[in-house]
């Protein structure tokens, strides 16, 4: 009945985006949608025709580096000038991508799919999709957000919305030969196996100290001096509260953990521990021009349960969280910046409670 009921709710969704009425395509249509339903797909589903279909066009849309450009709604319907769109971008080598769940998403999807069907071509676009992945990794352990495009921000390591993260864990399922990646060569498996190592190398290098003593780390990091660094204009280099959740819950996923591995859990939690945010909370409310807005407020009383939150951005000298707008100004104040940033960006999160528990489970299993 569950497998049925997510089939459905899945063919449901693409039934819907088809009745939509868009314009453009590319912005218009559910992509998120594709990144959140695809891995939780049930093995039944990839025995449908809809499924193949989709297949086809998860590899109608890589790109010769072998990689995907992101932000894409694979289950599309396409016209026949944006099929030929597509193959055109095929060599636009600049948008092949491991950013919002790019990349990742569609060698999952493949593999699932070649397992299924025993398709040659399915697996063929997989392998070169971890290829890809293998391909962009910095000889420091860094990846970068996109590859091989040459200049920006992109270029940076980025731990950004859990970037590099993301394609570690799937390099570690490929090396363990966990489903669905239980037909990947095993030439592929050792090279994944030490790009691994190598990024969780990196993860430690440009874990960031403050007057020596270990810290968090930064959303994104320079790819020669691993220095913290900047993005767009509201993210400045500071300590991430939001994406050093994953990276320390990456860590302590390791078995057997190095010393260094365990110095950086312990400094890390303690970070998180230290830098909690309590005694406010969201409150929403119809500002002046009609619009949804929201502030952050004093709980009203002791006993009321007030969240325990991390802000997204600490200050790298002294921990204070702040927050920006697109002229780059550091504000500390969430309502100091404008409608449009406040609202359009995740400033709180409270993400920093999953790894406090595992840390204590992580613990345990380590004092046995």
């Amino acid at each position: 009945m569950k497998r049925t009921i997510l089939i459905c709710a899945f063919l449901a969704c693409l039934a819907g985006a088809k009745a939509q009425e868009t314009t453009t395509y590319k912005e218009k249509r559910p992509y998120k949608s594709w990144v959140k339903m695809a891995p939780k797909l049930e093995d039944a589903f990839f025995q449908t025709p809809e499924a193949v279909r989709i297949a086809d066009n998860v590899l109608l849309y890589q790109q010769t580096t072998g990689g995907w450009p992101k932000n894409i709604y694979m289950p599309a319907e396409l016209s026949q000038q944006e099929l030929e769109d597509v193959l055109h971008a095929k060599d636009d080598v600049n948008a092949s991508t491991i950013d919002n769940g790019a990349t990742s998403t569609e060698i999952r999807y493949l593999s699932r799919i070649y397992l299924a069907t025993q398709i040659d071509k399915y697996k063929d676009a997989a392998l070169n999709g971890i290829l890809y992945i293998l391909n962009s990794q910095y000889p420091n352990g860094g990846f970068p957000q996109f590859w091989p495009r040459p200049k920006g921000y992109y270029t940076h390591i980025t731990y950004n919305d859990n970037a590099m993260v993301n394609v570690l864990k799937l390099l570690k399922e490929v090396y363990e030969k966990k489903a669905p990646y239980t037909y990947v060569p095993d030439s592929i498996c050792q090279k994944a196996r030490t790009a691994f190592d190598k990024g969780i190398e990196c993860i430690l290098k440009t874990q960031v100290r403050q007057n020596g003593k270990l810290t968090v780390w930064c959303a994104q990091h320079d790819e020669h001096t691993l220095a913290p660094a900047k993005a767009r204009a509201y993210e400045l280099p500071s300590l991430s509260g939001a994406e050093s959740d994953n990276i320390v819950l990456l860590l302590m996923s390791i078995p057997a953990p190095s010393p260094e591995i365990i110095a950086s859990v312990e400094a890390a939690v303690e970070w998180f521990k230290a830098n909690k945010i309590t005694g406010i909370m969201r409150e929403d409310f119809t500002n002046s021009d009609g619009k949804k807005d929201y502030r952050m407020v004093p709980c009203p009383q002791d006993d009321y349960p007030c969240p325990t939150l991390w802000a997204r951005f600490y200050t790298l000298e002294d921990n204070r969280p702040f927050f920006c707008d697109r002229d780059g100004v550091k504000k500390y104040d969430i309502s100091e910046i404008g409608y449009e940033r406040r609202n359009g960006y995740s400033w709180y999160n409270s993400d920093g409670l999953k790894v406090i528990k595992k840390y204590e489970q992580w613990k345990k299993k380590l004092s046995k």
